[in-house]
């Protein structure tokens, strides 16, 4: 088996254990690796959303068994991002016209995830029982979901930081918003790419079972291990990894 599948492989297990700590699934973790990897730029958008399909899946059945998912408030998001995603997921654009943006809001959205980070108690609490409004949930669905097309991410990487800053749910709540939010996108935008004549790789069986364990590590963090003041830094920390990749990809 040739060494950069392998390397691959070990790679995006540990990008599914951060990512799905916080309610990920890890798509442009999975990107950047492939990129520092040299893969091919046709393989990465479908490879990085298949392997969102299996974590987002796997995130999403745990932190709804733990009770942080309502649907409720997950509603608004997803009608709006889903067609977004879809259709957005079929237009090529030059990385240059949307890679510099998104990577600097993604920065700024870090650090303010890392100075919210010795109130989260605080926050999460004040936060609780509250519901996401209709018509700013379906305008920032509809947003994000355009973004999670363009990029092959599934969009968590912006929603999750936008639930926090606008004290719409505790942060493991927000995890579970975000995970089942991702999933939904994965799904829209793969189907959008298969039908736009891309192919999945042969390795793809390899790289789901690893970011399956991955996902089984990841989601026990994020559910049970890790305080919400740590869940905060491991956003903040996947949130930079992601602006890497946009402003240095």
């Amino acid at each position: 088996m040739p060494a950069p599948e392998l390397i691959a492989a070990a790679l995006f297990l540990l990008v599914a254990v951060l990512y799905s700590s916080v309610g990920h699934a890890g798509a442009s973790g999975y990107i950047a690796a492939m990129t520092l990897l040299g893969f091919a730029p046709e393989q990465m958008r479908p490879t990085a959303l298949a392997l969102n399909l299996l974590v987002g899946a796997i995130g999403l059945y745990r932190f709804w068994r733990g009770g942080h998912v309502r649907w409720r408030n997950i509603l608004p998001f997803v009608l709006a991002s889903a067609p977004a995603a879809y259709f957005a997921a079929k237009v090529k654009l030059p990385a240059d016209t949307y890679s510099t943006l998104l990577g600097l809001v993604l920065v700024v959205a870090a650090i303010g995830v890392f100075r919210s980070a010795s109130r989260a108690e605080a926050e999460d609490a004040g936060a609780q029982g509250r519901r996401v409004p209709w018509a700013a949930g379906l305008i920032a669905g509809g947003a994000i979901g355009t973004l999670s097309g363009l990029t092959g991410t599934g969009g968590a990487i912006f929603l999750t930081p936008l639930l926090l800053f606008a004290h719409w749910m505790p942060t493991r709540e927000a995890s579970g918003t975000s995970v089942a939010f991702v999933w939904i996108n994965s799904l829209t935008a793969l189907i959008g790419l298969l039908q736009s004549q891309q192919t999945l790789p042969t390795m793809l069986p390899l790289w789901l079972g690893a970011v399956a364990i991955g996902a089984l590590i990841g989601t026990q963090l994020g559910l049970r291990w890790l305080p919400v003041r740590a869940l905060r830094h491991s956003l903040g920390v996947v949130l930079l990894i992601a602006a890497g990749k946009l402003l240095f990809g």
